[in-house]
């Protein structure tokens, strides 16, 4: 429906609330005369930057079809995602570009999946090609970027919302991120071993992220110096990690936490096409990845990473649980803060999309079931 109200206790304020919406789009936002009578809660729904595939579906491949990334938006919006930015990782390049463009036009024919993608995410090839820092990209297949590679990846999009992930130590990177984000391209960091002084002149030259921190990097760390250690004394930097208590241990994420500024940290699933499956091998590109039933994803008889089986949902509960705090502060980190590293816009104001999700609790405060809303249509229920 295109019209409608409903009332329920804001995420935020906790405040019970009334939301009224007229065409899709947010009329009114007022205190709620009473309280809803059951343990109702709407927020805006998640954003996930860095979505690989999802349901069984991988990004990483020539014939996607607009099918595939339609049940794709479903499956998310089951999981309280309506928008998600599809992340393309390492390859040749002009295969690379040629799945860009095959999506870029999908999207332009479909409404639905105008309404969903949020941008796109080029991850690779400009990374590490270190062990351990290239994770489970293709180091062969790496390379150094160029302003006139960055022109076509702009050309290819339009004026489609680009986040481009570099390793700012490759030659020329500082060049090109000022070039990128010359051109209205978000810049984040990542799959790097660059020293502090470079990851300071990267944010000189305009970025403003840092793609899933403590993870791309070797399993051991020199604890004098790392990545880590540098990311957290780079200031404005936005940095990403995935909630799934597995990529970040809980100390670590915990600690994260207490030492980056608030409102800089977001969350993102990195899903590749296992999340929402249950276990067994799944494609990431080239790789067949195997899914046990601790959802850990890995190349077959390695211990790397490669992507996760996380929903977006999931992540933010394992977020609260992680960080022993009220589920509320975990969301704004899968909702309004991805949205604002993309320059968007993800709150329940007036002139917003009514995009939301009305979430229900049991008796003993567990999720009991999930609607969410695009333009205030209930497009998808999950009982918990």
């Amino acid at each position: 429906m295109s019209s409608g109200e409903v009332t329920a206790r804001h995420y935020g304020t906790r405040d019970p609330i009334r939301i009224r919406w007229k065409q899709g789009i947010i009329s009114e936002v007022v205190t709620a005369p009473k309280p809803p009578t059951d343990d109702a809660w709407v927020a805006p729904s998640l954003f996930d930057v860095q979505i690989n595939g999802f349901g069984g579906i991988d990004f990483q491949q020539d014939d996607l079809t607009a099918r595939q990334m339609l049940t794709v938006a479903n499956h998310l919006r089951l999981a309280g995602c309506l928008k998600f930015v599809p992340t393309l990782v390492t390859d040749d390049w002009s295969k690379m570009t040629n799945r860009l463009r095959r999506l870029v036009a999908m999207r332009s024919e479909w409404p639905e999946l105008q309404a969903a993608i949020a941008g796109w995410h080029v991850e690779g090839p400009f990374l590490s090609d270190q062990p351990g820092f290239h994770g489970a990209h293709d180091p062969v297949k790496m390379c150094d970027p160029t302003i006139e590679k960055i022109a076509e990846l702009r050309a290819i999009t339009g004026m489609d919302p680009l986040l481009l992930t570099v390793a700012p130590e490759r030659p020329g990177s500082i060049e090109v991120i000022q070039f990128a984000v010359s051109k209205g391209i978000k810049v984040s960091l990542g799959h790097t071993n660059a020293s502090a002084q470079v990851l300071s002149q990267s944010v000189e030259a305009g970025a403003t992220g840092f793609t899933h921190l403590g993870n791309g990097c070797p399993r051991e760390l020199d604890r004098y110096d790392n990545i880590l250690w540098r990311v957290f004394e780079t200031p404005r930097l936005m940095v990403g990690l995935i909630p799934d208590r597995i990529h970040v241990s809980a100390p670590l994420f915990r600690l994260m936490h207490r030492v980056l500024p608030p409102g800089w940290i977001y969350y993102t699933s990195d899903a590749m096409s296992a999340a929402g499956m249950p276990p067994g091998r799944y494609k990431l590109g080239a790789w067949e990845l195997e899914v046990a039933d601790d959802q850990v994803v890995r190349q077959p008889g390695k211990q790397l990473f490669a992507g996760s089986a996380l929903r977006p949902i999931d992540g933010v509960f394992r977020a609260a649980e992680m960080l022993g705090c009220p589920w509320q502060e975990a969301w704004s980190r899968f909702a309004e803060t991805p949205a604002k590293l993309m320059g968007a816009r993800n709150v329940l104001e007036v002139g917003e999309q009514a995009d939301f999700c009305l979430l229900r609790f049991g008796p003993k405060g567990e999720l009991a079931a999930l609607r969410t809303c695009a333009g205030g249509a209930g497009l998808a229920v999950t009982e918990g």
